[in-house]
């Protein structure tokens, strides 16, 4: 009995697979978070060697900077003197602002005439403002009381400590409402807030049930 020939046919889509995946990483984007006023180093790596060509673009339209075989050409736009192009085709941008977040692009033409974009996406964040906490105490009785602490502002995680122990993740608004009483009463109650880049706090300082302890606040305990 002779054996059976098999014959493997492999679909298009897997010949065609390594391409393909080719180009999803020459497409594929960076992304940055950084705070404002600080300095960026936009940087692609596996840059052509042999290019024709190379401008970095703030948008789809915007050009920042173009180089041939010449020094850098750098066009007019927000950025003022605040770009660099590096020997190595690396962008640094000084002293960035929150209208300098885009998706910035990098446009490579090969000395065959094929153009090669490469993307990185930058988010420029201002630091969060110091919250402040606002206290109000809605009822009290007999060593126990309602309390509630408001702080923070739309766009910014919230999250609150009592003692410096964090209250549980589903507190994480910017009202605390809590029945205090002996049991879980805490000295002083810390709201932070936070952005990607930054956060700051405020605290505030109680007596049991619920009076506001100001020589606490200060640094001064009785």
């Amino acid at each position: 009995m002779c054996p059976q020939r098999q014959e493997w046919f492999i679909p298009l889509g897997l010949l065609l697979l390594p391409h393909l995946l080719l180009a999803n990483i020459q497409d594929a984007s960076d992304q940055m978070t950084v705070i404002s006023g600080s300095n960026v180093t936009l940087k692609i790596s596996n840059v052509i060697p042999d290019y024709k060509q190379l401008a970095w673009f703030y948008n789809d339209n915007q050009k920042i900077v173009e180089q041939e075989s010449k020094a850098p050409k750098y066009f007019k736009s927000q950025f003022k003197d605040r770009v660099r192009l590096g020997v190595d085709h690396t962008l640094f941008i000084y002293n960035v602002q929150k209208e300098d977040s885009s998706t910035y692009i990098l446009k490579v033409l090969k000395e065959s005439g094929r153009e090669i974009s490469k993307y990185i996406s930058l988010e420029v964040l201002d630091p969060v403002p110091k919250p402040v906490i606002k206290f109000e105490k809605t009822q009290e009785e007999s060593n126990r009381c309602h309390l509630k602490l408001s702080c923070g502002t739309e766009g910014l995680s919230v999250s609150w400590y009592g003692d410096s122990r964090p209250f549980p993740k589903e507190i994480h608004s910017n009202v605390l409402e809590i029945t205090v009483n002996p049991q879980n009463y805490s000295r002083s109650y810390t709201c932070q807030v936070s952005n990607a880049v930054s956060s700051k706090n405020d605290t505030v300082y109680f007596t049991l049930p619920c009076s506001l302890d100001l020589m606490g606040q200060f640094g001064v305990w009785p």
